[in-house]
Parts: C-alpha cells; sequence; structure tokens
C-alpha cells in the first residue's frame, strides 16, 4: 500500500531546521516512527517492523529499537525459552567433544 501524507511546510520546517533531516529523508523518518510507535504498542511484532524497514535481520532492528531508546518486548518466558534451548544447545556439543 502507498501512502501520502500531506504535512503543512511550516511544519516540515520545523523537522528539517536543525539540519539532521534533508527533505528526501523525511518520508523514512515518517516511517521509523510509524515503525517505532507500532512496535511500541505492540501492534508490531520485531519480524514486521523488519520488513517495514527494510532491515535484514534482527540484530539490525535490536539496532534501530535501541538508538531510539525501546526497550525489547522480551519476557522471562522468553528468556526461559533461551536458555532451555542453550541448554540443549551445549548437551550436543558436550556429547560431540566427548
Amino acid at each position: 500500500m502507498n501512502i501520502q501524507v500531506q504535512i503543512p511546510d511550516e511544519m516540515a520546517r520545523i523537522f528539517l531546521a536543525d539540519g539532521e533531516l534533508s527533505p528526501p529523508d523525511l518520508p523514512r523518518a515518517v516511517l521509523e516512527a510509524l515503525s517505532l510507535e507500532g512496535y511500541r504498542s505492540r501492534r508490531l511484532s520485531e519480524s514486521q517492523v523488519r520488513r517495514l524497514l527494510g532491515l535484514e535481520t534482527r540484530m539490525q532492528v535490536h539496532a534501530f529499537l535501541k538508538a531510539h531508546g525501546v526497550p525489547l518486548d522480551y519476557s522471562a518466558g522468553d528468556l526461559e525459552q533461551d536458555l532451555l534451548a542453550s541448554e540443549g544447545f551445549e548437551g550436543r556439543l558436550a556429547s560431540r567433544a566427548g
């Protein structure tokens, strides 16, 4: 879906005034803001943010979120699952080495 957003010139000048954004960067900034809010509100998953922004890896998503001060949505259950997976991986490595 292609969406066009109209921003009054005076508002666009506010976003462009500090020199961090140039006019061609403004659409990307809007897309990033939408992605951040979608993730913060739990409407978008990590994977959806990755696809929306055209990022290739989860690590790029993590870096993007970190750069914008957005914590990962990572629960105690997620940690427990990762620990169990890690233990299984370590067990397989130990059996191959021994």
